[in-house]
């Protein structure tokens, strides 16, 4: 029994010194960073409702995991947007002069809006209350928002961002949020 226990008091040493050394390590800061768009569109209820393959969700739909539209606007409503609509990581830092390399992995389009704060996107049931940014007002009908868009399966490129926080949405999902630091 005292063999045991000293190999568990080893084993937490070991696992506490290594999470000092990482906490103490200094951050990294790359020059180009990836940031993953995610979501889990029901394909039925979106594609019913949007046109027909307006959600491609072919990887989550099958196993259960999915969202239906009117679940969508009800959370939204309730203020609990559903989070397994996200950007992935939250927040980055990068060095100036950097790229974002931003993918559309879910199953219908997003945007990546740079906004001077965050706030509520163009569609107003998923704004939980919250006042549509300036950034995000008007749609697709505005090219400032559309060029923004990002089509599922595509990927999109920022650069030129100057030092300072940068905070970016999606003016559909406005939930969806990512803050990039410039170093």
């Amino acid at each position: 029994m005292t063999n045991n226990a000293a190999k568990l008091a080893l084993i937490v040493a070991c696992v506490t010194l290594a999470a000092v050394t990482l906490a103490a390590a200094p951050e990294k800061t790359s020059t180009s960073a990836q940031i993953v768009a995610l979501d889990e569109c029901d394909p039925l209820t979106f594609n019913a409702a949007l046109g027909n393959d307006f959600c491609k969700n072919v990887a989550l739909a099958p196993l259960g995991f999915a969202t239906t539209l009117q679940d969508l606007f009800a959370k939204a409503a309730a203020g609990r947007p559903d989070q397994g609509w996200d950007f992935e990581p939250d927040t980055l830092k990068v060095k100036e002069g950097g790229t974002l390399f931003v993918s559309d992995q879910g199953g219908e389009p997003h945007t990546f809006t740079e906004v001077k704060q965050f706030g509520g996107g163009f569609i107003e049931g998923l704004n939980a209350g919250d006042r549509v940014v300036p950034e995000c007002v008007g749609g697709f009908s505005t090219l400032d928002v559309a060029k923004t868009r990002i089509i599922q399966g595509r990927q999109t490129q920022v650069t030129g961002l100057s030092k300072g926080i940068h905070h970016f949405q999606c003016c559909i999902h406005p939930w969806m949020r990512v803050t990039v630091e410039v170093k």
